[in-house]
């Protein structure tokens, strides 16, 4: 499958970011991804390759540039740009993603999914929380913790995953010594009083951050196992599968 990728700037697309897309005459499934605390790295631009080759338009908003922080790379400032931010904010410019993601020729707007790494998964509740437009989420090791609300952070992803109305995948490893195994069960137990169809996958090895080679917490075999399992439950969640859908677990 032929797949085109380009850098998205405010005065061609409206919004900061990086789209990863397969060539194709209909309109088809896509996935809006939400970076981790370092911003939108090479990494990222790496996973959305590689569901834009499974078929799937991708578009990866630079969240901190649409905040009005614009910069090369967010590896070194992002955490203070995120420590500033409130909820609301993040939120507001995903869905500027959203909104350009869905309105794309390419793009069957019924099927759209959200994913979310880190700092992403913990915003990306939020959204899909308050987006019942959204086919399906996945959160790589959300970053949540046991913390009292705040202005900045008025709600807690766990209280925001009730209203979460579609299937989701969630994914964490035991060494996460950012979302602790206790955290880690109070999110599944919010995730499962949503009522939506829920696959909980913990992992006795890998920390947070587990599927990105430049994090600590990489672990190449949850990296691998992790895959096929997102693969999977996306071409379900999205009706991919009567595409024609194969993966590669690299």
């Amino acid at each position: 499958m032929k797949v085109h990728e380009r850098v998205l700037t405010p005065e061609r697309d409206g919004i900061y970011g990086y789209l990863a897309a397969p060539e194709r005459d209909q309109p088809g499934p896509a996935l809006l991804m939400t970076h981790q605390n370092t911003g939108l790295t090479d990494y990222q631009k790496i996973e959305a390759l590689k569901f834009a080759q499974l078929g799937y338009t991708v578009v990866v908003p630079d969240l901190y540039s649409m905040l009005g922080y614009p910069d090369v790379t967010h590896i070194h400032t992002g955490r203070q740009i995120q420590a500033r931010t409130k909820d609301g904010e993040f939120v507001r410019v995903i869905r500027q993603g959203w909104d350009y993601l869905t309105s794309r020729d390419d793009v069957d707007s019924t099927r759209v999914a959200v994913s979310g790494y880190c700092m992403g998964g913990r915003i990306a509740i939020h959204f899909v929380a308050a987006t019942p437009e959204v086919r399906a989420f996945v959160g790589y090791y959300p970053t949540v913790r046991d913390e009292p609300t705040t202005e900045i952070r008025p709600v807690h992803p766990c209280d925001a995953a009730l209203n979460i109305k579609c299937p989701s995948i969630i994914l964490y490893g035991v060494d996460d010594r950012i979302s602790t195994v206790p955290i880690q069960q109070r999110v599944w137990e919010s995730f499962l009083a949503n009522g939506q169809p829920l696959e909980w996958h913990f992992f006795p090895f890998g920390g947070h951050g587990f599927v990105d080679p430049g994090t600590e917490g990489y672990h190449p075999h949850a990296a691998k196992l992790s895959w096929p399992l997102v693969v999977d439950f996306m071409a379900r969640e999205l009706d991919h599968e009567a595409d024609g859908l194969t993966f590669s677990e690299n």
